[in-house]
């Protein structure tokens, strides 16, 4: 789905593509962006309230920059948008893809129909209401 970010320490404002990951769980609405797209948004170099944490994944720990509260979010769809939320960007220097966590899809009100062929809708469209997501934008 397109998302509109903002970054609330530079300001910068991009439109990406990103990938709703149910299994990026946290306690708190998160987005795991691109070294790239940290770069084109004004968070890297990470900003002094930046952090290092190391987090378990599939393919075992990887450290990255935590930088809390840094994103303004809104899903932009054809026909409305939803936002802004705040959430906390996650700046990895392997993936290429923009990640949604759990809380940040709750928050966004999506709701995943069907995650293989990339079917979704906003919590509150009709349930014979259904959107494809875009297809994937790798930032690299």
């Amino acid at each position: 789905m397109r998302l509109k970010l903002k970054s609330r320490i530079s300001g910068e404002v991009v439109e990406t593509v990103a990938l709703v990951n149910t299994g990026f769980e946290t306690e708190s609405p998160q987005l795991l962006i691109p070294l790239a797209l940290a770069r084109r948004l004004g968070l890297h170099p990470p900003p002094p309230t930046a952090t290092i944490a190391e987090l378990g994944t599939a393919g075992g720990p990887v450290r990255m920059f935590i930088v809390r509260d840094a994103l303004e979010v809104w899903v932009v769809a054809s026909d409305r948008s939803v936002g802004p939320r705040v959430a906390d960007a996650l700046i990895s220097g392997v993936e290429e893809e923009v990640l949604i966590n759990d809380k940040l899809v709750e928050e966004l009100g999506i709701v995943v129909v069907a995650a293989g062929s990339g079917k979704w809708r906003f919590i509150d469209d009709p349930a014979d209401k259904i959107r494809v997501t875009e297809k994937p934008q790798y930032w690299s």
